[in-house]
């Protein structure tokens, strides 16, 4: 099975603008965060898919999710 990656856009939530409509992302955060988070060491890294193209590996994100729930 190949692994499934989830890139920034529906990583991150953003906000409506008169221009644009607001997005749900997958975390309650600005795409700002979840960047300040991976140079904290704090977010699993992005995976380079091409050469300005990035995303997260759908499996990594699971496992920092299931690291965060209290038990």
């Amino acid at each position: 099975m190949q692994p499934r990656y989830i890139r920034i856009r529906e990583l991150a939530t953003t906000p409506a603008t008169r221009d644009k409509p607001g997005r749900q992302g997958r975390y309650p955060v600005a795409p700002a965060t979840i960047w300040r988070w991976v140079k904290l060491g704090k977010f699993p890294p992005p995976v380079p898919l091409g050469p300005q193209t990035t995303a997260w590996a759908v499996e990594d994100l699971d496992a920092w999710d299931a690291q965060r729930r209290p038990e």
